[in-house]
């Protein structure tokens, strides 16, 4: 296993040592352990920025599953390292940020970074895997640890309410997106990514093509909150504000976001691709940045307005697939949105990271978030008040801050879909500046209430649950350092172009790399519809903010109950709902009616499948004669059986299934094998001991009061399991598809597992997963009866005391 293998799972390894660091050293904050490993992270990675600048990619492989072609392949490029810097980054300030927000007098902090490292590792693997399914598996890991870390205050309704949302729907989508992963196995024969890349023209005309596209961007959207699967994402707000500014800015919300990039090489030859992509980002940036404005609570307009500005990046990246449909990428103006995506990708990280700390802050100096009791904070928390300025006109696309440039250059990519002519672009293209106009306007606006509906205005002290002042200058750093961040992408943006930009963009689109490729960012460009763009934006932007309650009520023009939101919570009743009556039907807490429904399938089932397949054969010509000892064994146990039922006595029943199964051992005996003999006698012994303890201690049966009578619909149970284990033994035993696997075990097992005993090698050793397993779950079982006794003890106990 490589260093690089070992960075993606060190968070895993220090995730288990933070329950203990926490629960041995009280006196010290857990954050300062835990901070040093994202920092070293993102030390390591800086180093592979050298390589990536000169188009090297560094991959390294550690088998896993070889049998199903499943390796932990990791490799770094250009994208997988600027998702990796973000990560480890972003969360080297969060986990800074966390120490002085989250007080370890009051929280689970060991739970809180535990969940926090999982999902830091979990996000490195899913940037970093070549192998599909590997990608699939750290996937569900950020879905797990994100449910965690939005329902860590699980003693709130709303946590875990939003906890359920986001796995619910997350997980819907990744195993729609694992499917897709499996269609494209079936297609490429390789779980690999760039192999599937190299593959890409070949599976565009396969028939399974689009389904795989479909069910991949089915993961995407819902991972990445776009329309309509974004209604998880306010509601995950509920988390502790350092989660949200790591989650829900820069990394588990732009995993969608990843996968379009990273897949687009491989779907973008198809105009679905495109369609897609591009359609639903920019509704979703339009619906975010609307529903933004109407928001009371400064998370969650924040919280709309990152879905806004993922579908603003979504629509980029749908765009900016035409560039790989034109030959001439060294003058291709197409490629400017997948730029700007990526741009806007680093810039979103930035002003949205800001603004939740920023956020965080109001929250802890004032304990409110409700912009309708906030107001005039600006002389209180001047510091706070400047972060927030530089973050909110960044996102509002206001100079001289990065969001300007990524924004002009967004509104340069919907603007050339204009001059597009394939994919019927040029008929319904004009809807993308429409709309991306239209969004941006909103974002502005609600990018001035961030600011001015806080920090101006008139102070309400009577609303406020504490005094306002400046927070701590440890609460201060992590802001400051964004903010600082904001200001110089703005200045100096082309620190980026060479450096993580012209990389990112050249895995995203692979022809770059054959030949002259360079991105050059400023201010100006002269006067371009872009620029009217913009001015437009302000213009109307001021107009409608200063406006707000006159127009607000727009938003009531549609009624509750038709809100997605609505829509989900119905869905989720009518499930719950549906669950319990159709568990009513069967579950009548009578173990006869459960044996009754399995005995029932499993007859008709086996049943129609012998009948269907035409299976049934009865084949004696291998078969050995029967002789008469063993016929006279047949016979007691046929006849301990039947006795079995017509007993009166339960210890006259026990021994009678005793000795049905001694005999039985004797059988073993006879056919020479001695080990599967002892075995049962063994199982015997013990079965017939816990039977007498367990009776022993149940009242007697009353001979007057239970009569047993004679019930056809068991006896005819009883007859169709019977007759269908012996049709399927029959069958099993003539119908010889392949030669038999025992002589297989006979000559590799001395050889291959260095065993004399063939049953135990098959035991250990060929089929030692089974063998795992089923003593896992031995031990559960165990557990969980050693729980349920311990549990009466002590019910016991209280009970006495109570007397």
């Amino acid at each position: 296993m490589s260093l690089l293998h070992l960075a993606i799972l060190s968070p895993f390894l220090l995730a288990i040592a933070v329950p203990i660091l926490y629960k041995h050293i009280r006196s010290v904050h857990t954050g300062w352990f835990v901070l040093g490993l994202p920092v070293i992270l993102f030390t390591y990675f800086f180093r592979f920025l050298s390589a990536t600048q000169n188009g090297e990619t560094v991959a390294e492989s550690f088998a896993w599953i070889p049998s199903l072609n499943v390796s932990f392949d990791v490799y770094v490029d250009g994208l997988g390292l600027l998702f990796a810097l973000l990560i480890t980054g972003i969360g080297s300030l969060v986990v800074l940020y966390s120490i002085f927000y989250l007080q370890k007098e009051k929280e689970r902090l060991g739970s809180f970074y535990t969940f926090l490292l999982l999902f830091m590792g979990a996000m490195l693997g899913v940037v970093l895997s070549d192998n599909l399914i590997v990608l699939y598996t750290f996937w569900e890991f950020t879905s797990l640890s994100s449910f965690l870390l939005i329902g860590y205050w699980h003693h709130r309704e709303r946590s875990r309410y939003g906890a359920q949302k986001s796995m619910l729907i997350t997980v819907l989508g990744g195993l729609a997106m694992l499917g897709g992963f499996v269609l494209l196995y079936i297609m490429g024969g390789t779980f690999s990514i760039r192999e599937l890349i190299g593959q890409a023209d070949s599976l565009f005309e396969h028939p399974l093509f689009t389904p795989a596209l479909l069910l991949v961007l089915l993961g995407a959207f819902t991972k990445s909150a776009q329309f309509p699967f974004h209604i998880w994402l306010p509601d995950a707000m509920e988390a502790p504000t350092p989660v949200s500014a790591y989650l829900h800015s820069a990394t588990m919300v732009k995993a969608g976001i990843y996968l379009v990039a990273r897949m687009s090489p491989i779907f973008a030859e198809s105009g679905v691709w495109l369609w897609l992509i591009a359609s639903f980002g920019i509704a979703t940036l339009f619906w975010g940045s609307f529903s933004a404005v109407k928001q009371t609570d400064l998370k969650g307009i924040l919280a709309f307005s990152t879905v806004s500005q993922l579908g603003l990046i979504m629509s980029l990246l749908g765009v900016g697939a035409a560039a790989l449909h034109y030959e001439s990428i060294g003058e291709n103006v197409y490629m400017v949105a997948t730029v700007a995506a990526v741009f806007h990708l680093i810039n979103h990280a930035t002003f949205k990271g800001t603004l939740f700390m920023v956020v965080g802050i109001i929250d802890h100096e004032t304990g409110t978030r409700d912009i309708r009791k906030l107001g005039g904070l600006m002389a209180f928390m001047p510091i706070t008040f400047t972060i927030a300025v530089i973050g909110a006109f960044s996102m509002a696309g206001l100079p001289p801050f990065n969001g300007f440039l990524s924004k002009e250059m967004f509104f340069t990519g919907m603007v050339n879909v204009l001059n597009m002519d394939i994919f019927n672009l040029d008929a319904w293209g004009i809807l993308f500046p429409v709309l991306a106009w239209i969004g941006s306007i909103f974002t502005f606006v609600y990018s001035m209430i961030v600011v001015f509906k806080v920090f101006g205005g008139k102070h309400q002290p009577d609303k406020l649950e504490r005094t306002p002042h400046e927070a701590p200058l440890g609460m201060l750093i992590s802001p400051v350092i964004l903010a600082s961040l904001v200001i110089i992408f703005g200045i100096f943006p082309n620190l980026l172009s060479g450096t993580l930009i012209e990389p990112a963009v050249a895995s995203i689109i692979p022809s770059l790399l054959d030949g002259e490729f360079h991105v050059h960012i400023g201010f100006w460009h002269g006067f371009t519809p872009e620029l009217f763009m913009t001015i437009g934006v302000i213009a109307i932007g001021i107009l409608l903010y200063l406006t707000v309650p006159r127009w607000k009520k727009v938003y009531y023009a549609l009624p509750e109950a038709w809100s997605l939101n609505r829509l989900y919570d119905k869905t989720i009743e009518l499930a719950e709902r549906a669950s319990i009556w159709v568990t009513r039907l069967f579950m009548t807490g009578f173990i006869r009616s459960y044996l009754v429904y399995i005995f029932l399938f499993f007859i008709i089932s086996l049943g129609f499948t012998l009948y269907w397949q035409d299976a049934f054969k009865l084949d004696t010509d291998n078969t050995a004669p029967i002789r008469m000892y063993e016929l006279i064994l047949a016979i007691i146990i046929a006849i301990g059986s039947v006795a079995i039922l017509f007993v009166k006595s339960r210890l006259t029943s026990i021994i009678l299934l005793g000795a049905v199964g001694y005999t039985v051992s004797l059988f073993y005996v006879l056919f020479r094998a001695p080990d599967l003999a002892l075995t049962q006698l063994i199982i015997e012994t013990i079965s017939v001991a816990l039977f007498l303890l367990c009776f022993y201690h149940l009242p007697k049966i009353n001979l007057k009061e239970e009569r047993m009578t004679f019930k056809l619909n068991n006896a005819l149970i009883s007859l169709g399991v019977g007759v269908i284990i012996a049709l399927i033994a029959l069958s099993a035993h003539s119908n010889k598809l392949f030669d038999s696997i025992a002589s297989f075990y006979l000559e590799n097992s001395y050889k291959e597992a260095g065993g004399k005993n063939v049953v135990n090698v098959i035991l250990v050793d060929f089929r030692g997963l089974d063998t795992m397993f089923e003593i896992t779950v031995l031990g559960i079982a165990a557990i969980g009866i050693y729980s349920l006794i311990k549990l009466r003890m002590t019910r016991g106990r209280e009970a006495d005391e109570n007397k």
